[in-house]
């Protein structure tokens, strides 16, 4: 008997090639496919089982009476979203903060993670990673709450800061004026979310070989140089990997957030899609145009995604699918 090696069997030294089967792989790996198990049933029972209530966006759809008593209205619920004033309101603002969520956003982490790969001092670098990546277990409820703490006009500690050193006169309205409101409300986002993605791109950037850097050293290169023509190529898949990942999330919205920073003086750009299907549908009481907006907003994110894959195959890279 040989001894196996992936699907190879070797012989009296020699490789030979094993044909392999759904049975042994099974045998071969039985506690594999047992672990997979749960997290499928989840995805499956949280992802495809909801599928078939879809079927209320063509209804006039009422809790009360259920799917057998609703009336079925075809097109009549998608119609009537698309000719209503809120969505394109709603539509606009999400489409414009996402995208500067992206602009400001995305670069960060990539940015973070290129500094912290050049620290030597490993402690002091473990601890910045700990403070780095903590904001995103915390819950914008918490969030929110310190951000009003810190940024009320006249109460807040950043205001009183400013105002003692002599740097302005009076409190700024971050939060209770929509155009200092937008940009808080996008540093915020990009203060709680950097720091994850900074993890993504330093496990990334271990995979890179060291030789190449010793190499680069050999030759004369500088860090810059060293940063640029070897760490950032080195990671390029998977920044393309996750700016697909976050194209896709384009038409998207966090009702947690919105709501946490949400008043009447800055409804204009905080009314997005999170807080048209909350209202539309949770207070209105109008479940089919609410699940027709959602189904809008999976549809444009999965074309968000294929095109980009796509569009990034085109240019000689790996893509997501």
């Amino acid at each position: 008997m040989g001894k196996t090696k992936g699907n190879k069997e070797i012989v009296g030294g020699k490789e030979f090639a094993v044909h392999t089967t759904w049975k042994n792989s099974f045998k071969r790996d039985w506690q594999l496919y047992l672990m997979l198990l749960f997290p499928i049933v989840m995805v499956i029972l949280f992802n495809y089982a909801s599928y078939p209530g879809m079927r209320m966006i063509f209804m006039d759809y009422k809790p009360a009476k259920g799917y057998a008593g609703s009336k079925w209205v075809g097109m009549e619920t998608i119609i009537k979203v698309f000719k209503d004033a809120d969505f394109h309101r709603s539509l606009k603002s999400s489409i414009v903060f996402n995208l500067l969520d992206l602009a400001v956003g995305f670069p960060m982490p990539i940015i973070l993670a290129l500094m912290l790969n050049e620290l030597r001092y490993p402690k002091f670098k473990k601890v910045t990673q700990t403070i780095l990546y903590l904001p995103h277990f915390l819950s914008w409820v918490i969030i929110g709450s310190v951000a009003y703490t810190m940024f009320r006009p006249s109460t807040g500690l950043v205001n009183i800061f400013l105002m003692n050193a002599g740097l302005i006169e009076e409190g700024i309205p971050f939060l209770t004026e929509k155009w200092h409101w937008a940009v808080t409300y996008l540093l915020i986002g990009v203060w709680q979310g950097m720091g994850w993605g900074t993890i993504i791109y330093l496990a990334a950037i271990t995979g890179i070989s060291g030789d190449l850097y010793e190499a680069a050293m050999i030759d004369g290169a500088n860090r810059w140089q060293r940063m640029i023509h070897i760490t950032l190529p080195g990671i390029k898949s998977t920044i393309v990997t996750l700016l697909i990942m976050n194209l896709g999330r384009v038409m998207g919205s966090n009702f947690e957030r919105l709501d946490q920073f949400g008043n009447s003086q800055v409804k204009d750009f905080q009314y997005q899609l999170a807080i048209y299907i909350y209202e539309k549908g949770l207070q209105g009481n109008k479940f089919s145009m609410s699940t027709a907006v959602g189904l809008f907003q999976s549809v444009v994110g999965l074309a968000l995604v294929l095109l980009s894959d796509w569009f990034a195959k085109r240019l000689g890279e790996e893509g997501l699918l």
